[in-house]
């Protein structure tokens, strides 16, 4: 998954990628010895399992409590500031992208992720890298030619959603999920590479990764747009 010329990290994404790494440096804390986590919102302990909020300007991902993630469900709660993090994952079973789309879309590796960015009023493009979620410039035309094939897509909610897709090793994969697990994936890959070639062992975590998120997923049919 090395980087090809073209790319470009974003400092906007500093944050996430900090969520990114306290994520995915989450298996190593030893059974019994977790680290108590808080609302980042009214600082009241959290559970594990526990909902995001999205500070839309910043793209800052914060752990919130119940009682803050029900203040926050509409976005009029803070004038869409914050925006809830959803928690529905959608596995896209008969996905439309052919190999020639997905050249077209110019993404330099075999995962990515794509979501409405309203801040720059636009779909924008990241994948993940040893050295954090990297931008790939994404030709309007190519995602409005996906869009128009999978109509599914136009369901996507802006900032908190994402198409994330998976065609390492001969996969073909298609997810619409919330943008946290983008960010999961993110940190595992920042976490575990190594050398060129990222190693045996997050190749191993990476395959753990989509087969948990195949498991949590509904499984949903697309359909073409006519083509």
């Amino acid at each position: 998954m090395a980087e090809r010329n073209g790319g470009k990290t974003t400092s906007a994404f500093s944050s996430l990628r900090r969520f990114a790494e306290e994520e995915s440096a989450k298996p190593e804390v030893a059974q019994g010895q977790g680290v108590q986590e808080f609302c980042e919102l009214c600082s009241e302990p959290i559970p594990p399992e526990h909902r995001h909020l999205l500070n839309v300007s910043s793209r800052e991902i914060m752990c919130a409590c119940r009682g803050c993630s029900i203040l926050f469900f509409e976005d009029a709660a803070s004038e869409g500031r914050y925006r809830l993090i959803p928690d529905r994952r959608l596995f896209l079973e008969g996905f439309e992208m052919s190999d020639a789309q997905w050249e077209s879309l110019r993404i330099p590796v075999d995962m990515a992720f794509f979501f409405y960015s309203a801040p720059a009023e636009r779909v924008v493009a990241f994948y993940p890298s040893p050295m954090g979620p990297t931008e790939s410039l994404l030709k309007l035309s190519a995602w409005e030619e996906l869009e128009e094939s999978n109509p599914i897509l136009k369901e996507m909610e802006r900032d908190v959603e994402a198409l994330l897709v998976n065609r390492a090793r001969g996969a073909r994969d298609h997810y619409l999920v919330p943008m946290d697990q983008c960010y999961s994936l993110v940190g595992l890959i920042r976490m575990r590479w190594r050398g060129f070639t990222g190693g045996r062992e997050v190749w191993e975590e990476i395959e753990r990764f989509f087969e948990g998120l195949r498991k949590g997923s509904k499984t949903v049919t697309t359909k073409g747009g006519g083509r």
